[in-house]
């Protein structure tokens, strides 16, 4: 599930980056397309784990399907 445009489906990118106040940025895109969409939920705070592990997680949703949305570990509910 994405801000800009709902659902997205299909062969996707999914992007992490840590912003200067801590938390981290989500945002997914087509495969190999120039437009990068903000993942619902999107900015969160950066879990234990650090940003990989809130990309694996991330990525993990979206794989389930279902409009997955960025969260934090507290907040998981997908």
């Amino acid at each position: 599930m994405t801000d800009e445009v709902g659902v997205v489906t299909g062969d996707l990118t999914v992007a992490t980056a840590r912003r200067a106040d801590g938390r981290a940025e989500v945002a997914v895109q087509y495969t190999g397309a120039d437009e990068w969409y903000t993942l619902t939920g999107s900015p969160v705070a950066a879990p234990p784990g650090g940003l990989a592990a809130l990309h694996r997680e991330v990525v993990a949703r979206v794989r389930r399907g279902g409009g997955a949305q960025a969260s934090g570990p507290a907040e998981s509910a997908d």
